[in-house]
């Protein structure tokens, strides 16, 4: 049987959900630090213009959490099918703390997408606007993390120190 192609090869692995989650989960939590870091950078140089790209480069990064999320959801009876009890169970913690911590991201797409568009009718709006959006920037990249931590643990047992999460009744095997 002959190899596979390259293009044949990415086809495949952008037909998997576990794959499209685990190629797609970086975009909310770096995408959102860096645009965290250039939106700082605008904000001290008190330029309204250079703020425009960190703004929309948040905006979509948090969106993005949506299209992780959802992938995650597609994969969960494939990961399931493939850990261990105690994967299974890092497995339940991940999925609940990202149902959960999702919101975190919704909030702060709609709070970037305000700092883009409400300045123009209410110029003095800009510096508060583009505060609140790096302190939620702050709080979703530490919801990311928080979910991150769970999901590393599911298939990479090395990560792994104590004993996993209980299981919640519904999720008993």
């Amino acid at each position: 049987m002959e190899e596979p192609g390259i293009l044949e090869l990415i086809s495949l692995h952008l037909k998997q959900p576990e794959y499209l989650h685990v190629f797609l989960h970086p975009l909310p939590i770096y995408g959102v630090a860096l645009g965290l870091l250039s939106l700082l950078i605008a904000m001290a140089l008190r330029s309204r213009p250079a703020q425009i790209p960190p703004l929309v480069l948040i905006c979509l990064c948090a969106l993005s959490a949506w299209l992780v999320a959802d992938q995650g959801r597609d994969a969960f009876d494939r990961v399931e099918a493939m850990s261990d009890h105690a994967g299974y169970a890092w497995l339940e913690t991940h999925a609940a703390r990202a149902t959960r911590l999702l919101p975190v991201f919704y909030a702060l797409a709609a709070v970037a997408a305000a700092a883009l568009v409400v300045p123009w009718k209410f110029p003095g709006s800009a510096r508060v606007l583009n505060w609140i959006t790096a302190l939620l920037c702050i709080v979703a990249i530490g919801a990311g993390g928080w979910i991150a931590l769970a999901g590393g643990q599911i298939r990479h047992k090395e990560f792994r120190y104590g004993k996993p999460p209980a299981l919640p009744a519904h999720a008993e095997r």
